[in-house]
């Protein structure tokens, strides 16, 4: 089976995801659309819907490099919460800036849900609009995307 590509909406924004099955290889931010599929977990959460994106796997958490590790332990990172880069960087046994060079790589942002991994100062950053992250953060603290069936997890 081929990967398929296609966008949704999220606000200004429209999320682009190249996919097969339930494998995600990449998802990006974009200002234009593209016609194709999209995973329903990722239509629903976009759509500011209960999703469980646990149902999805991503490619950036394959392996045993420490960005590997690093991306499956924000995925572990409960729906409408957020860790520290520290946090994370504790719960893998590397540094920060680790942390924040895998969040900053991230090829499959919303699968890997690098928008709760926050500054201990702030909201640290986010490409392409650090309004995306924030807006991602508010629809999960408003609850409106947490599966309720997960205990408000959306891993």
């Amino acid at each position: 089976m081929a990967i398929l590509t296609g966008s949704c909406r999220l606000g200004l924004w429209h999320v682009h995801v190249a996919w097969q099955d339930d494998l995600v290889y990449r998802v990006r931010f974009s200002r234009e659309g593209i016609a194709g599929p999209v995973p329903d977990a990722i239509l629903r959460y976009c759509a500011g819907r209960p999703a469980d994106l646990s149902t999805l796997r991503s490619v950036a958490t394959e392996g045993e490099t420490t960005f590997a590790k690093i991306y499956r332990a924000v995925r572990e990172i409960p729906c409408g919460e957020t860790r520290t880069y520290g946090e994370v960087a504790r719960m893998v046994g590397t540094a920060p800036r680790a942390v924040g060079a895998a969040m900053a790589r991230n090829p499959t942002p919303i699968v890997v849900p690098c928008h709760r991994v926050v500054a201990k100062t702030g909201m640290g950053g986010f490409s392409p609009d650090i309004e995306i992250k924030e807006a991602l953060l508010a629809m999960e603290r408003r609850g409106d995307v947490c599966t309720p069936e997960k205990g408000g997890v959306n891993r």
